[in-house]
């Protein structure tokens, strides 16, 4: 179990770094969306390329974060039931998610994902939209979004089991720390304040 754990660790340290940096990506297209708005009003110009750079980022943003978001335990739950059951019973619960829905999702979009985005790219697929994009590095964000999705389904398979054996304290008890959101605007923040400290 210690090695399992190792590997749970490694996995959350993985899908951490990754949500802490792929919020960025929800900026960029916000950037991305405004210029394009502007630049259609002021000079009545305008490219399917700019939309779709959004669509990107933002799958992009989604699917990387998914992992991130079961780290977090954020994906929507409904609790109605399991709230009023004892924490071993709603461990068993989420043992049993993991196993038998979480995995095998995964693990089928994986199967046919695989390779969509492999015959995406050995043909240079275009999309079908006027000054449109190259549509593979959107699909390869499927099977990196599912595959880190997966290591994190099974990072927290490993954390339930060993609270079952005693191992670890309660891996879904909420630890108080600051959103990305949060990080987000501190970040913008400092750097403001340096460009005004620079001048």
């Amino acid at each position: 179990m210690r090695a399992l754990l190792k590997f749970s660790n490694a996995v959350d340290w993985l899908n951490s770094l990754i949500g802490k940096y792929v919020i960025w990506l929800i900026l960029a297209s916000t950037v991305v969306s405004g210029v394009n708005a502007v630049v259609r009003k002021v000079f009545n110009v305008s490219s399917n390329a700019f939309l779709e750079v959004q669509w990107y980022l933002f799958a992009a943003a989604f699917l990387l974060a998914a992992g991130y978001t079961l780290l977090c335990g954020e994906h929507v739950k409904i609790d109605v039931v399991s709230s009023r059951l004892s924490k071993r019973t709603q461990i068993w619960m989420d043992v049993f998610g993991f196993i038998f829905f979480l995995t095998p999702v995964c693990a089928a979009i994986l199967w046919y994902g695989v390779p969509f985005f492999l015959r995406g790219y050995a043909s240079g697929e275009m999309s079908n939209n006027a000054g449109g994009l190259i549509r593979w590095p959107v699909y390869a964000m499927i099977p990196l979004g599912f595959t880190l999705l997966l290591l994190q389904g099974w990072s927290e398979l490993i954390k339930r089991l060993a609270f079952l054996q005693g191992l670890i304290e309660d891996p879904t008890a909420k630890k108080v720390e600051k959103t990305a959101e949060e990080e987000l605007a501190e970040a913008i923040l400092r750097m403001a304040e340096s460009k005004k400290s620079a001048h």
